[in-house]
């Protein structure tokens, strides 16, 4: 299986279960999300829970539709329409948002999740 079918495989899973694929997520995986001020790392399964609940906890309703799946050599790119309404303010979001994943001997290593397809795009040394 490539990198792209892997990526896009756990995505569709995550999207439509809310549930993530382990068996292709390193024990030791680490993810960075640029949308948090804090730029904190979370790392292992542990930590992925954690970001999850970070994450969802912004919102009182999100739904994400990926739009393209881009492959940039040992990583993969995914531009999301993302839909949300914020949990304390109320406020309606709609934007496109860029997750860059790193892929090694099968597994995801490494996600990096910004709140704009273009910055995920320049992590990858890819133009917008």
């Amino acid at each position: 299986m490539s990198n792209v079918e892997l990526v896009q495989q756990s995505l569709e899973r995550f999207v439509r279960t809310g549930e993530l694929v382990w068996d292709v997520t390193d024990p030791e995986v680490v993810i960075v999300d640029h949308d948090i001020m804090d730029g904190s790392e979370y790392r292992g399964h542990e930590g992925v829970q954690r970001w999850l609940g970070d994450w969802s906890s912004a919102w009182s309703h999100f739904t994400m539709e990926p739009e393209e799946v881009i492959d940039a050599g040992d990583s993969v790119v995914v531009i999301v329409r993302m839909k949300a309404t914020g949990a304390a303010s109320g406020i309606e979001i709609e934007r496109r948002d860029g997750i860059v994943y790193r892929v090694y001997a099968g597994r995801i290593i490494r996600l990096d999740y910004f709140n704009s397809a273009e910055q995920a795009l320049a992590a990858a040394g890819l133009s917008a």
